[in-house]
Parts: structure tokens; C-alpha cells; sequence
């Protein structure tokens, strides 16, 4: 689908040096969102501030939907069929924090709709990891890995060594 070309700068306005990128983009993407149903881009910009950052990072709204009833409409997430659970869960609280966001009940209905993290032509989003957090190491381990590799004179190697010997001592014992 060939894309719209940008409207020409008013004649009217006066050009003063460099203008704000957003001024520029703000009305394309007005029109894109409300194409997709989304009357309040503020939904799509600002995802992670309305649902918080836990569920932004496993979802994505996708459109929201008007049926002919016309009392509410439905909006559609993207999120893996691993994270589908746990979204469901949260319903009640996603949907109570979009209509705060549109300021009344504009939302009747929410539905999850399931995709691979990449790989489909509609559900190519990149889903954000959590972030790993590094376990602190026992100093005894950390000194008795640096001895194991203590001889070896390339210091890659060594680190390499170190943080493999490392990983070994630190492993659980099994029984």
C-alpha cells in the first residue's frame, strides 16, 4: 500500500530556522491511528504509562473496533500465546486503565489475540525481554575461579576460563 504524501506547508505560515520533528508528524499519525480505530493516539504513544511497564512489555495494541451496537467498542491486543494467561488475568485492569485514559467507558470489550514474537505478516512485533538481573556471586567462588585460571597468559582466555569456571562452581549440587 503506496503511502500518502505529506500536505505542503501552509502559505500562510512563516518558516523560522529549524522546526520541531513533531510538528511535522503529528497529523500523519493522527490520521494513521484513527484509521486503525484509535481515536486517542495517546493509547498507542503512550502504552507503557496507561497499562504499566510489566504488560507493555508483553503487549501491543493492535486496533480498537466499533460493532453496530454502538455501547463500547472492542479493543484487540497482541501478545504470545506464552504471556495470553497471564493478559487474561489482567483484563478488568487494562480495561479500567484505557477508559481512564479516553476519559468514560469507551471500551466495553477487550480481546487477545495470540502470535509468535515474530514471523507472521500481521504480528511481526518485537516483544521487549525482561530484564535479566544478575545474581550476586560468592567471593569465595570468584577467588577460586581466578585461581583455576591463574597460569594462563592470554587474557581473554583467562576471563573466558574464569567466568566458565565460574558457572561450574556456582551450579547447584544435585543429590
Amino acid at each position: 500500500m503506496a503511502r500518502k504524501p505529506l500536505p505542503p506547508p501552509s502559505p500562510t505560515r512563516r518558516m523560522r530556522g529549524f522546526e520541531a520533528a513533531a510538528g511535522f508528524v503529528k497529523d500523519p499519525v493522527r490520521a494513521v491511528g484513527e484509521s486503525r480505530g484509535f481515536a486517542v493516539a495517546r493509547l498507542l504513544t503512550h502504552w507503557a504509562d496507561i497499562v504499566g511497564e510489566d504488560l507493555a512489555r508483553t503487549t501491543r495494541p493492535v486496533k480498537v473496533g466499533y460493532g453496530r451496537e454502538g455501547m463500547g467498542a472492542t479493543l484487540t491486543l497482541l501478545t504470545t500465546s506464552s504471556q495470553a494467561p497471564m493478559v487474561q488475568m489482567d483484563l478488568p485492569r487494562i480495561k479500567d486503565r484505557v477508559n481512564a485514559c479516553y476519559g468514560y467507558a469507551a471500551i466495553a470489550r477487550i480481546s487477545v489475540t495470540q502470535t509468535a514474537p515474530t514471523g507472521f505478516a500481521e504480528g511481526q512485533v518485537e516483544f521487549t525481554p525482561a530484564p535479566k538481573v544478575a545474581k550476586p556471586v560468592d567471593p569465595a567462588i570468584t577467588a577460586a575461579a581466578a585461581a583455576t585460571a591463574r597460569d594462563v597468559q592470554d587474557t581473554s582466555l583467562r576471563a573466558a576460563l574464569e567466568n566458565l569456571a565460574r558457572n561450574v562452581l556456582s551450579r547447584r549440587k544435585s543429590s
